[in-house]
């Protein structure tokens, strides 16, 4: 671990501490708010709160093992020699991913064998990408970096076209009340998702030692807040607005 300032380990310590906070809440209120939606749309509400509670649980982990990393005593912070374990992160990532993009295919609501295709298809390249980017992120070489970064790009690639055009005619076929908000779903995928690649590369980019550890771990919480807390209460409101709707035409 590099020698930090007190002000960097506060940053992280207090980012980590949020998401924490924030996965913790958000999972409490999806699941004592399932009975606000229709039986068909609880499915993809129990997911999103199976994705929000098991991040909670690894940063839990990602938390408590920062705090062992460093001891802090008269704001002057010290390496302790016990490791910082980030691949906590990368578990939660594995199990999260592929239940990010399950949730939103199942809240539209497809027709027949669709729906479980696409399931199936996003998720197993949620996992490849996933896979393809840990080689990366372990090494301190830029170009075994810039390779598997290329690597998990491809599936991450092909992720964001399916959410654009190969769901482009079932997002025409939702309700119109919730139309609008399936569609924003897609570009809350693009936009949060994007944070993590960018992360990825700024050790690339000339930042380095403590300024880049606490670029990695501030910038992954953000994301990871984006991505699964603030995007589990977007799935909730879309499911929502389409029982509204459905009950309203009964």
């Amino acid at each position: 671990m590099e020698q930090i300032s007190f002000g960097q380990y506060s940053l992280v310590y207090n980012a980590l501490s949020f998401v924490v906070a924030a996965m913790g809440a958000t999972t409490v209120f999806l699941f004592l708010n399932q009975s606000q939606v229709d039986p068909k749309y609880k499915t993809a509400i129990s997911i999103s709160g199976i994705v929000t509670m098991i991040a909670m649980y690894h940063y839990l982990r990602i938390f408590n093992s920062w705090d062992g990393a460093y001891s802090v005593m008269n704001k002057v912070v010290s390496v302790t020699g016990r490791p910082f374990n980030d691949a906590y992160r990368y578990v939660d990532w594995l199990l999260t991913v592929p239940l990010l993009v399950t949730e939103l295919i199942l809240v539209m609501r497809l027709p027949g064998n669709e729906g479980t295709t696409k399931v199936t298809r996003l998720a197993f390249l949620a996992v490849v990408m996933v896979l393809l980017g840990y080689p990366g992120e372990i090494s301190n070489v830029a170009s075994t970096r810039w390779l598997w970064w290329c690597l998990s790009m491809i599936p991450f690639l092909i992720i964001q076209y399916e959410l654009f055009v190969g769901l482009k005619d079932a997002i025409a076929a939702q309700p119109p009340i919730a139309r609008s908000l399936v569609s924003a779903a897609r570009y809350i995928v693009v936009v949060t998702w994007l944070f993590y690649p960018i992360v990825f590369i700024l050790p690339m980019l000339g930042l380095s030692g403590s300024s880049a550890t606490v670029a990695i771990q501030v910038g992954y919480s953000i994301a990871d807040v984006l991505a699964k807390a603030a995007f589990g209460i977007f799935i909730y409101t879309i499911a929502v607005r389409k029982s509204q709707s459905e009950s309203a035409t009964l």
